[in-house]
């Protein structure tokens, strides 16, 4: 799932001789608080309405404002998780998509990359959520997935992030097929794995709003 693959052609970009009045317009037509700035095909960075209103002159170039986050922005050849990345770390609804010459591709918006992100890790799908904490040392999915299988599951998808309460240790969060639990998590401690939390899922995500707390739930945000 490289970058490019999302980039959404509804969001224009303005030029720096374009009167902020009319990005305001573009932007309610759109609903979005933000629009890249771009100049002879090299992006300058973020606009935001807040900035124009600021300004407090509709007639004014847009030229006449700073963009901010010029950094806010991936190669096109990127995971879909670097623009997740990139979106935090400048807390931006859109990221910039450049080929590997610097040039201005387009925008992914936060809802299109948690979106495909979520797709990516059958956060949709039928099934459980089980959290465990080891020491990395003691990480195997390979074997981890073996125990798991011995009780006629599949492990959908996986996510490594670091536990919070002990720096020694990781958490491993594992997407299964199946809802029910109770065996699974008896075999994996019997194993000598700590579980720390689960949730089960009965239906498929029936909506966006699901799919997006859904996996926020699964990435521990």
């Amino acid at each position: 799932m490289q970058a490019y693959e999302f980039i959404n052609n509804l969001i224009p970009p303005l030029k720096l001789t374009d009167k902020t009045k009319m990005a305001l317009a573009w932007m309610e037509e759109i609903r979005t608080d933000v629009l890249p700035v771009v100049e002879q095909g090299k992006f300058l960075g973020l606009l935001r309405d807040e900035m124009i209103f600021d300004q407090n002159n509709p007639d004014e170039n847009v030229g006449s404002l700073i963009p901010e986050a010029a950094n806010c922005w991936v190669f096109s050849d990127k995971h879909i998780y670097d623009v997740l990345k990139v979106s935090a770390e400048f807390q931006s609804n859109v990221v910039a998509v450049l080929d590997r010459e610097l040039a201005y591709l387009g925008v992914v918006t936060m809802e299109d990359a948690i979106s495909a992100f979520a797709d990516s890790l059958s956060i949709q799908s039928q099934g459980s959520v089980l959290i465990l904490s080891m020491n990395m040392t003691d990480y195997s999915l390979a074997e981890i997935c073996r125990i798991i299988e011995s009780e006629n599951t599949k492990v959908l998808s996986s996510f490594i992030s670091n536990d919070p309460l002990d720096d020694s240790k990781i958490k491993l969060t594992l997407k299964l097929d199946k809802p029910e639990l109770r065996h699974i998590k008896a075999t994996l401690e019997r194993f000598g794995f700590r579980i720390l939390d689960h949730y089960q899922e009965e239906t498929g995500v029936s909506s966006e709003e699901d799919r997006i707390g859904n996996l926020l739930r699964f990435l521990d945000i």
